[in-house]
């Protein structure tokens, strides 16, 4: 059953999903913007530096925590997603952004042993998946159906939020304290900004709060098991495209200023393109958020995939225009605002809400790893070659792959129809 107002004439409408599901909408985008999805990657390129220095350890060795991070976290996605589907989202969330701050903030005490220091990161993976989109993403799905792209995007609008704020945070605080002061100071955001709001706001819908499409008139939510899933031959194709856009990807960000340097141009040019591929993802979530909703999500992530193809054949070389790497850098930001919505967005229509965390999860696992495998390749590739282009030609054909695989999809399932 769906909450209804009373329209003139007595006749009663479907009161709008925005109106009922803002509260948890607006508690999941600040989670998002205070999770482990962009507090790590805002904090740690301003202490990548200092770390090394104090430490003696190389680049590669320092940059190796994000990357244990990251597999660590892609492996206990399905775990947590789990949790959220048995015992709901809220205690799932709340208890994880608690832990993600702790043990963030405990980052102060980073010993000098890459042994210890990897272990660190490696816990963080393991705490902080639970803050991520893989949880907040379910509660949210529940509440919207008809504009569910658009909410996803405005929820994922978060870590847009967190590269907006946080680095300046994180600098205040290296700057007062020295590196280490900057791990407790943002783990702030997550203790006394996300979990105060989720505790009043975060909630997934009673059953007659729910939207059509997410249940039937007795309340029952539709939905596949994981194993259901997994015996279709979708589940395989989203898992194979995800891992082709993840790996095309990641590296193609992480690189960014080392590809537009170059083509000849300042360090000063490199941060305005990195300003640049922001304001790309920003706008990828919410305009094919919007578009999800209104047309077939798979006939719409197709082109918005071959778009960051094009990014790439213009970054090949040495010689493109300012123009050129200003628009490359905008379109392969695009392609990540447009990422991370197909992975939420697909996973609900196609396989319901039951069993949704777990089978995000699953999801998840390929983006993540895929993505912190990526930098790692494009750097081979760098050291090997002198440039990027064998990566950029090789990322060309798997964003193109990628989004091709997403048409064989075919039509929703009759129970996620938009209605």
């Amino acid at each position: 059953m769906v909450l209804t107002a009373h329209a003139a004439g007595g006749t009663s409408v479907p009161r709008s999903e925005f109106k009922l599901g803002a509260k948890p909408l607006a508690a999941a985008l600040i989670g998002v913007a205070c999770g482990a999805s962009p507090l790590p990657f805002n904090v740690l390129p301003l202490v990548l530096g200092p770390i090394s220095s104090e430490f003696g350890w190389d680049f590669a060795s320092t940059s190796a925590g994000v990357t244990v991070f990251g597999i660590i976290a892609a492996l206990f996605a399905p775990f947590y997603g789990g949790l959220a589907d048995r015992h709901g989202v809220r205690p799932v969330v709340l208890w994880s952004l608690l832990l993600f701050a702790i043990i963030f903030a405990s980052f102060y005490f980073l010993p000098a042993s890459k042994t210890g220091y990897l272990l660190f990161w490696a816990v963080l993976g393991a705490i902080g998946i639970g803050s991520t989109p893989v949880t907040w993403s379910r509660a949210i799905s529940m509440w919207f159906n008809r504009h569910r792209g658009l909410a996803l995007g405005i929820m994922l609008l978060g870590t847009s939020l967190a590269a907006m704020v946080v680095p300046q945070i994180a600098q205040a605080a290296i700057s007062a304290g020295g590196w280490r002061l900057a791990f407790p100071v943002v783990a702030l955001l997550p203790l006394l900004v996300a979990l105060p709001l989720a505790f009043a706001w975060f909630r997934e819908p009673r059953p007659d709060e729910r939207p059509a499409g997410v249940s039937d008139a007795s309340g029952t939510v539709f939905g596949l098991t994981l194993g259901e899933a997994a015996r279709g031959y979708r589940f395989w194709v989203l898992l194979a495209s995800i891992l082709l856009i993840a790996l095309a990807y990641g590296g193609a960000h992480i690189h960014i200023a080392q590809i537009v340097g170059l083509h000849g141009f300042s360090v000063e040019v490199a941060a305005s393109v990195l300003g640049v591929v922001a304001i790309g993802i920003l706008t990828g979530r919410l305009l094919i958020g919007y578009l999800f909703d209104r047309f077939w999500a798979p006939g719409v992530a197709f082109p918005a995939l071959l778009l960051p193809a094009i990014a790439c054949w213009v970054l090949m070389g040495t010689d493109a225009a300012l123009w050129h790497v200003i628009v490359g850098g905008f379109l392969l930001g695009f392609a990540a605002g447009a990422e991370s919505d197909v992975i939420a967005y697909l996973a609900a229509k196609y396989f319901g809400m039951v069993h949704y965390g777990r089978i995000y999860g699953v999801l998840y696992m390929p983006f993540a790893i895929g993505s912190a495998i990526s930098p790692i390749l494009y750097g081979i590739v760098r050291d090997r070659s002198g440039n990027y282009d064998p990566m950029l030609a090789a990322a060309m054909v798997m964003f193109v792959i990628g989004g091709s695989l997403l048409l064989t999809l075919g039509r929703y399932p009759a129970a996620n129809e938009a209605s």
